[in-house]
């Protein structure tokens, strides 16, 4: 997966609502004068680049061994100027990824499971046609992404009624049931033989969804809130299924609605059935649990060491000028100063969210941006981890 790249400008704001942003910007620079002995002021810095861009408003927190710290900018309601805060709820889109893959590896460490099972085992000719055959992916390759399973999301038909203007307000409180989604896919050749290549694809981790169902008989979100959401306590996390908004305290969530435009109208796109996502991407959380998460699973709270050593076993990702690695439901980065990060990124209709953790889990970052047309995550994620001078 590469790094979302800085797009042009947008302007998004009203004139009331640019009072508004200004306002909370000031707050924010406000802090950074009480905060100046603090390493994260190159942090608040690209927060407030990427709203200077045309993000409406990001929030972020940070854990280290100074202990929290959160910024916010910009406003989480570009009709009231309401501003962000650091309790946002959002949704995190594909870092439910790693929710699903601690699943999966935790049925492996209970020996219910081997990520070398062929998924025809748990899912018997679920995966065939037009050259997809479940016999030959392995559990691993849809964890890792090299089962060449087409991505439902690329499927002309389906992009047209779902990631247009148009198609989302008609389409937008579709339910999708995972093989519905699955079926999508296999109206399609494979990408590539399974094992052959590396392509990034939804349809993975839908079917990873019903492998966690046919395996403990419970769907898969009952299993995350189980073994993750309730032992850490992730008061804010959720998988809300077929439920439209978003619980509070959270923002408002805007999109272009485009492939290719980042001036066009804006739309509110907070509410939908994120059920068009399910194990790829439907779950709710904010900046403070996901920290909390990936500190524990880096920490080896979750896993235990085969098991987290398998899922930081990665395979190159296919873009030649990204320098992410894939391993199970997780990435890993090297940035510019040489300091390696472990996450993942998720974007869905209006978010766009990453979380990252150093290899020990002492230090961490997790941000939420309420538009998906613009803003330099990288630049956010390089000030973090790498801008610290004082």
């Amino acid at each position: 997966m590469s790094t979302p790249r800085k797009r042009p400008r947008a302007s998004v704001r009203t004139t009331a609502v640019a009072a508004a942003t200004l306002t909370a910007l000031s707050t924010a620079l406000g802090a950074a004068a009480a905060h100046d002995s603090h390493p994260h002021h190159t942090t608040r810095e690209a927060v407030l680049a990427a709203v200077d861009d045309g993000v409406p408003g990001i929030t972020l927190t940070a854990h280290d061994p100074h202990g929290p710290w959160s910024t916010t900018a910009g406003v989480a309601d570009l009709r009231t100027g309401q501003p962000r805060t650091p309790a946002d709820r959002y949704r995190v889109g594909s870092i439910t990824k790693t929710f699903v893959a601690t699943v999966v590896l935790q049925l492996a460490a209970e020996q219910r499971l081997t990520l070398d099972d062929p998924v025809d085992r748990w899912l018997p000719g679920v995966l065939h046609g037009n050259g997809n055959d479940g016999r030959l992916i392995t559990v691993r390759q849809l964890l890792n992404h090299t089962s060449g399973l087409h991505d439902y999301t690329q499927d002309p038909d389906f992009a047209r009624a779902h990631f247009t203007e148009p198609g989302f307000r008609e389409h937008r409180y579709d339910t999708h049931a995972p093989p519905d989604l699955v079926t999508i896919a296999l109206r399609h050749e494979p990408d590539f033989p399974p094992g052959d290549d590396w392509s990034y694809s939804n349809t993975n981790y839908v079917v990873a969804g019903m492998v966690i169902e046919a395996v403990t008989g419970r769907p898969y979100d009952a299993e995350v809130r189980a073994r993750i959401i309730e032992p850490l306590h992730l008061t804010a996390t959720s998988v809300p299924g077929t439920r439209t908004g978003i619980p509070r305290p959270s923002a408002r969530a805007y999109s272009k609605l485009s492939e290719t435009s980042t001036t066009g109208p804006t739309h509110d796109v907070t509410r939908f059935n994120p059920s068009i996502a399910g194990a790829a991407g439907e779950m709710i959380s904010n900046s403070t649990d996901l920290n909390r998460f990936y500190t524990a699973l880096l920490g080896g709270k979750l896993l235990p060491p085969e098991q987290l050593k398998a899922m930081k076993t990665t395979v190159p990702v296919n873009a030649p000028t990204d320098d992410a690695r894939y391993g199970l439901g997780l990435i890993a980065r090297e940035l510019s100063c040489g300091v390696h990060i472990w996450g993942h990124a998720g974007g869905i209709y209006g978010s766009l969210t990453e979380a990252a953790t150093t290899p020990d889990g002492t230090h961490t970052v997790a941000f939420n941006l309420n538009g998906d047309w613009t803003g330099d995550t990288g630049a956010i994620l390089e000030a973090e981890f790498c801008g610290t001078e004082d």
